[in-house]
């Protein structure tokens, strides 16, 4: 998804920016629970980028078996909802994720993903990058360069490059418009910082978290709404929340 510069005449805009608790309702295992480990996985083993040739094989058996369980978990009311809302407002609404499921193009919704696609590999040595679903990949060399050492999830390791965070930015621009609405989801904001992208903001902020986080000040950053809860039962108050808002505007 490419995303311009935000312009002085550009209006208004929704921003949803979305982490691993937009999928959780969906049976999407987080990235990292509290014993730092991802499917029994430390995730040096399995997402570092200094690491990732040298652990060639778990690397690749690790997520094989990520891209075979996406296949088994559909979208969510959540991710319902958040069509309905593109719908809506058609052209205005910028989404943009960590998440490397396909769940919201599921239904519909294009978004960027700052964080990489999980049905997606890439090959480091060429750059040339493909679909391969919700199959396993079984050492097939890259059909541009012939080679296989390169051959890589198209995921964003540890420590590696992050090209989208251009996109990214360039989003939160967007924040700047008095009248724009930001909608933050199930983000503990120590990835990406929502109070750098915030402060200073006066466009209407939601946040949608299942607790408090130490990296987001609530009030620091002036959120509107906060609702601290599963984004299954607060979606729907959302969408009433931009309504409403956009009904005055």
């Amino acid at each position: 998804m490419y995303i311009p510069h935000r312009t002085d005449s550009d209006g208004p805009k929704i921003i949803i920016f979305s982490g691993a608790g937009l999928d959780a309702p969906s049976g999407v295992q987080t990235f990292r629970d509290t014993n730092g480990l991802w499917n029994e996985h430390k995730i040096e083993d399995v997402c570092t980028e200094s690491t990732w040739k040298k652990n060639f094989n778990l690397v690749h058996n690790f997520y094989n078996q990520r891209r075979m369980e996406l296949a088994n978990v559909e979208p969510s009311h959540a991710h319902k909802v958040i069509k309905e809302i593109n719908d809506l407002y058609p052209g205005d609404v910028i989404n943009m994720t960590m998440n490397v499921s396909d769940l919201q193009e599921r239904v519909g919704v294009e978004c960027l993903h700052v964080h990489g696609e999980l049905t997606k590999m890439v090959c480091a040595n060429c750059g040339h990058k493909w679909n391969i679903g919700y199959e396993a990949w079984n050492n097939e060399a890259c059909s541009e360069c012939n080679k296989i050492d390169g051959v890589r999830p198209d995921i964003v390791f540890f420590g590696g490059q992050a090209p989208m965070y251009t996109y990214l930015w360039r989003g939160f621009e967007h924040t700047m418009h008095p009248d724009s609405i930001v909608i933050i989801i199930g983000t503990q904001g120590n990835v990406v910082s929502v109070e750098d992208n915030l402060v200073g903001t006066h466009c209407k902020k939601i946040l949608c978290n299942m607790q408090s986080s130490g990296d987001i000040n609530v009030k620091k950053i002036k959120f509107d709404k906060v609702y601290y809860e599963s984004i299954e039962t607060a979606i729907d108050k959302i969408k009433d929340d931009i309504l409403g808002w956009k009904k005055d505007a």
